[in-house]
């Protein structure tokens, strides 16, 4: 059984690593835990390091527009601290039921949610970060201010790098203001590939859309759009009306529409089902749609960005990926063990010169294999 450890401090974090590294023992960096299947999960951990004690939101600058916050502080309870102020963090993946997730454990996995159609993706809002190497090395990257050219920006290699290269203890990061009200438009039909093209064709609208999702599920698909601001009713509308010009059928506008989003983003999620993230430009989403049909699967996708998450049964996830257009990448996020065993998570071969490169960041980040090592692609 691995220890367990519970740092309260960065500098606590350090000594750790750094005694843990020097043994040759492999650790397991994980948060809250909401996220501990995904990627490779066959590999040995002699300690599972934990980073829920590191809780507070040390600085919250509202004039500024940023704050500092500690890896273990839940995102939950971030959001409600600068929802006080007017502001948020344009980060809203699944929380979990709980809604327990934290703050470096979104990061390390680079996990989102709609509000990325227009604020983009989780590196994109960092300004700057704390990090603690293999061999206790803390290292500090950016800075607290929004225009920053200070150093290397370790900050976006550590998101999405999945506690492969160290551990995050602390992040800067950028807030914006929080819509004052907000309202959705939504339409559907049971063409998959009408749906793509709607999709496609109110991403280059000029509506300032919050965020452009798309849902399918039991022979039907949702396009939604959201609109927030002062103006979100009237910009919904007209959402609306280029969804029924591109033949979407029942379009409506929602101004309590916050079931609708907590809705896709729980989407993105399963319990007991296949969850497949596929990464396809825009334009090859209906075949995207297809296979999930053909499988029997739901999907909650990002319109705009070429981000789908489709479910499926257990038994139907490897006839999923094979009927997924030709190049695109995909990974498994929730699935039973079995199934887990029978399909690599991170899904078709990376080129090997990619494989390589990041072999030689690995290295060059922890030499002695000691942060969550075997977990990435290629084993890393």
């Amino acid at each position: 059984m691995p220890l367990e450890l519970r740092p309260r401090s960065t500098e606590e974090v350090a000594s750790e690593l750094a005694r843990t590294s020097a043994a040759g023992q492999a650790v397991r960096i994980t948060g809250a835990g909401t996220k501990l299947a995904w990627g490779r999960a066959d590999g040995h951990y002699d300690t599972l390091l934990c980073t829920g004690e590191l809780g507070r939101i040390r600085e919250h600058n509202a004039g500024d527009l940023t704050a500092v916050l500690e890896a273990g502080v839940p995102l939950a309870e971030a959001q409600e601290r600068f929802a006080s102020a007017g502001q948020m963090l344009a980060l809203d993946p699944w929380l979990g039921a709980e809604r327990r997730a934290t703050v470096g454990g979104v990061l390390a996995t680079a996990d989102s949610g709609p509000l990325s159609h227009r604020y983009g993706s989780p590196r994109d809002l960092v300004l700057g970060m704390t990090v603690v190497l293999a061999d206790g090395t803390v290292s500090r990257s950016g800075g607290q201010v929004i225009k920053n050219v200070a150093g290397y920006d370790v900050a976006k290699l550590f998101c999405g790098s999945f506690g492969t290269l160290g551990v995050i203890a602390s992040v800067n990061v950028r807030l914006h203001p929080l819509p004052q009200s907000t309202a959705t438009a939504i339409a559907q039909t049971g063409d998959p590939a009408l749906l793509a093209s709607a999709a496609r064709g109110l991403a280059v609208a000029p509506l300032e859309l919050e965020a452009l999702d798309l849902a399918w599920e039991n022979g039907t698909g949702r396009l939604l759009a959201r609109c927030g601001g002062a103006s979100a009713e009237p910009r919904a509308r007209r959402a609306a009306s280029v969804m029924s010009q591109a033949s979407l059928t029942q379009a409506e506008v929602v101004d309590d529409d916050d079931a609708l989003w907590e809705t896709q983003r729980a989407g993105q999620r399963s319990s007991d089902g296949v969850v497949i993230r596929v990464a396809a430009r825009p334009t090859r989403l209906g075949d995207v749609l297809g296979a999930a049909r053909s499988s029997g699967g739901r999907v909650v996708a990002r319109a705009a960005l070429g981000q789908s998450f489709v479910t499926v049964e257990p038994e139907a996830a490897q006839a999923l990926v094979a009927d997924l257009p030709d190049g695109a990448p995909w990974m498994l996020l929730d699935a039973p063990e079995a199934v887990r065993a029978a399909l690599d998570p991170w899904g078709p071969t990376a080129p090997q010169a990619a494989i390589e490169l990041m072999h030689r960041v690995k290295v060059r980040f922890d030499p002695s294999r000691t942060c969550n090592p075997g977990l990435f692609v290629g084993g890393i």
